[in-house]
């Protein structure tokens, strides 16, 4: 008996190419590209000057102050130039532009009412200030560390990017994170630089004369700043990227340059909690990007 012929099954169809499905990102990636390596140099340059001035105890003279404000300016270009890499333009100066705003708002704040650092008093040293109130290196220090905090966070948490609470766990950490440099630079600017003065009642409990309500101050203008402009952070594009380290570098040689500066002036605790601390940020933040 004859068996009836079935149907043949119809032809798949034919998928295009999947990188030519892939949104092409409106970045500058090829002059990022090209200007990565460069600033990134003058970045180490600018650090390894500012590092041995700080640990030899150098008073620089009134015409070479911009020694110091290289290192902050560099960080902010090498740290733009890396996000560039992986995220649109757009993207990137909306990021430094909403940090800094956020910065400027908060810190001017913090300096009229006390809150939410304390009762602080800016110095002349950082320079000239924005709007007569907050010293310019600030907002920009502000967007280095918010940035490589962030990016510092996503490398330790990066074997569990597919958990459920991922991104709290990132932001959580990178403001953690903020707070341990904050340890560490507190003394620093105001033993060793005189960047600003507490005006703290006697007897308040203190961290070299910070008071610990500081710190909470340090976290939680962390958490705002991140929450508000971690929009501009997220990367919408599914464009797969290879490994980004220089977070990490920046991270621990921006923490490394007020320790130093702490251990010059006898300031050894304060060093001991930065290394003690960033040593284990380190080693997450490896393990997880060997993941």
């Amino acid at each position: 008996m004859a068996v009836p012929n079935k149907p043949a099954a119809p032809a798949a169809p034919i998928l295009p190419h999947a990188s030519s499905s892939l949104p092409q990102i409106p970045s500058l990636s090829s002059t990022a590209r090209s200007l990565h390596k460069p600033v990134f140099l003058l970045f180490l340059i600018a650090w390894g000057v500012n590092a041995a001035v700080a640990g030899l105890k150098i008073q620089l003279p009134a015409g070479l102050d911009w020694i110091e404000a290289l290192l902050p300016l560099t960080a902010l270009g090498t740290t733009l130039i890396a996000l560039a890499l992986r995220l649109p333009l757009q993207n990137v100066v909306m990021a430094g532009v909403s940090i800094s705003c956020l910065a400027v708002g908060i810190l001017a704040i913090g300096a009229a009412t006390g809150t939410p650092f304390g009762p602080i008093v800016f110095g002349d040293t950082l320079g000239e200030r924005l709007f007569g109130v907050v010293p310019w290196p600030l907002p920009l220090l502000w967007v280095v560390l918010v940035i490589n905090a962030r990016g510092m966070s996503r490398l330790m948490m990066r074997p569990w990017r597919k958990t459920n609470f991922y991104g709290f766990w990132v932001i959580g950490i990178a403001c953690v994170l903020v707070v341990l440099f904050a340890l560490s630079f507190e003394p620093f600017a105001v033993h060793a630089k005189n960047f600003w003065i507490w005006q703290t009642a006697p007897g308040t409990a203190n961290w070299f004369r910070a008071p610990w309500v500081d710190f909470l101050g340090w976290f939680l203008t962390a958490v705002a700043i991140t929450c508000l402009s971690i929009p501009w952070l997220i990367n919408k594009h599914p464009v797969k990227q290879s490994m980004d380290y220089q977070p990490l570098l920046v991270w621990l040689l921006i923490n490394l340059w007020p320790a130093i500066g702490n251990a010059a002036h006898g300031l050894w605790l304060p060093v001991f909690v930065m290394l003690g601390g960033n040593a284990v940020a380190a080693i997450y933040a490896i393990r997880g990007a060997r993941w």
